[in-house]
């Protein structure tokens, strides 16, 4: 176990460029297996999930080749499912949520996919059902062993239909959306989520011989097709980490640089920053941050309490609320943090309490926060990191500190951070891993 020991505190000043997606190269991974010809995929981040998922489909008996630091070359031309049932994979598997992803492929082009019950953060309750009732819909068998907590759905064949997820899941959507490609006749899914992430695997798809319309509404139709071809995709530039940086920018008034942002896919996220009184310029295709000694809280044009809430996309995405909790801990004014989808994911704010944070836990979904105006810092603490975006936000928080934090935990930052330690003493962090 590793800890970051930060000391907090100091300007920063520089360029970052973010790293490639983490919730979209989870599913492009995933959609390799549709096809036995060669897929490259660029802009592929180091980070211990996404290692983990090529871990995986290399023991699929997945050919793996890494290009360069950013780029692989997947050929999944000679599957091995009696992995699938081995006790390896039961381990392998269950350590990573994203390895759900793999049943639909699987599914569509062998006819069986199993996963054991996958982990991941605790923030609560992640419910499985939305992706196996789409399996089901389209004609597979599904089964549950209790004891083993090990899935699995068999079909000789799929049939297109028309179903209404009960929610706009992401990773639902994906599974099914790759279920579907290979069955035959049309699926229609409506209420599918529409972020980013699906409409670069539709299009990914698409430029494979996939007939998937309707990319970037509710409504996806899907005309299947026998097989797919082999093609090259980059994913896009991770919104998640961009927004992180934007939240070590204004902690530590500091002044930054983020390039290649992919501005038109960043959606509510410039504006929901903007309501906090954040300045943000986009110059080209970055984000310029510039120093900021204090920023105030939008009240609403009633001179109400703002409230930032999660909601499906074009909504605004729930893994940011945790940075946007932290930043307002400085802000000038008052904000209510409304996180609907995990009923964990706040309980990180008494670690806040603990560095001084003037913030009032009303329930498990729900946060006042009372802005600071760094008028008084937030103090040095030990604390442990208990998610991924929940150990970002407490590192944020820790740059800002007057003191050296201790942040233990921190292989849960590195599920999603790129090699985060060196990239803050780039631009001037003091920050150190220790090795336990």
């Amino acid at each position: 176990m590793a800890s970051f020991k930060i000391e907090g505190g100091h300007k920063l000043n520089g360029t970052i460029t973010p790293q490639g997606a983490k919730n979209e190269v989870l599913q492009i991974l995933c959609a390799v297996l549709l096809t036995p010809e060669r897929v490259v995929i660029n802009n592929v981040p180091d980070i211990i999930d996404v290692n983990k998922l090529i871990f995986i489909l290399g023991e699929l008996g997945v050919k793996v080749e890494k290009l360069n630091k950013k780029s692989y070359s997947f050929q999944a031309d000679e599957i091995n499912l009696d992995y699938l049932e081995s006790e390896n994979f039961k381990r392998d598997g269950s350590s990573l949520r994203g390895s759900i992803m793999i049943v639909g492929p699987l599914l569509a082009r062998f006819g069986k996919g199993y996963i054991p019950r996958p982990g991941g953060d605790k923030i609560g309750r992640r419910r499985l059902d939305t992706h196996f009732e789409g399996f089901i819909r389209l004609g597979a068998k599904f089964r549950y062993n209790e004891e083993e907590h090990f899935y699995g759905v068999e079909a000789h064949e799929l049939y297109g239909v028309d179903m209404l997820l009960d929610e706009a899941s992401v990773t639902g959507t994906a599974n099914i959306l790759m279920a579907s490609v290979l069955a035959k006749g049309t699926t229609k899914i409506y209420n599918a989520a529409c972020e980013p992430y699906i409409q670069q695997l539709s299009k990914m798809l698409n430029s494979m011989g996939a007939k998937i319309s309707g990319v970037g509404s509710n409504l996806l139709i899907i005309e299947g097709v026998d097989s797919l071809l082999g093609c090259e995709h980059t994913v896009l530039p991770d919104m998640i980490e961009i927004g992180s940086w934007i939240g070590v920018a204004v902690m530590t008034h500091s002044e930054l640089t983020i390039k290649n942002v992919s501005w038109e896919n960043l959606g509510q996220i410039p504006n929901v920053f903007r309501k906090l009184g954040i300045q943000l310029e986009k110059r080209g295709d970055d984000i310029y941050i510039p120093v900021q000694e204090s920023y105030e809280i939008q009240n609403y044009i009633d001179g109400s309490v703002l409230t930032v809430a999660d909601a499906p996309w074009p909504g605004f995405t729930p893994d940011l609320l945790s940075i946007i909790l932290v930043i307002a801990t400085q802000a000038k004014g008052t904000v209510l943090i409304h996180q609907k989808m995990f009923e964990s994911r706040l309980f990180f704010v008494d670690k806040l309490i603990d560095m001084g944070a003037k913030v009032i836990l009303c329930d498990p979904h729900r946060a006042t926060v009372i802005g600071m105006n760094f008028e008084s810092s937030l103090k040095a603490t030990k604390m442990t990191s208990p998610d991924i975006r929940a150990g970002i936000s407490l590192l944020i928080a820790a740059l800002s500190a007057t003191g050296t934090s201790i942040i233990n935990n921190i292989e849960q930052i590195d599920r999603g951070y790129e090699n985060i330690e060196a990239r803050l003493k780039s631009i001037g962090a003091k920050i150190e891993r220790i090795e336990n």
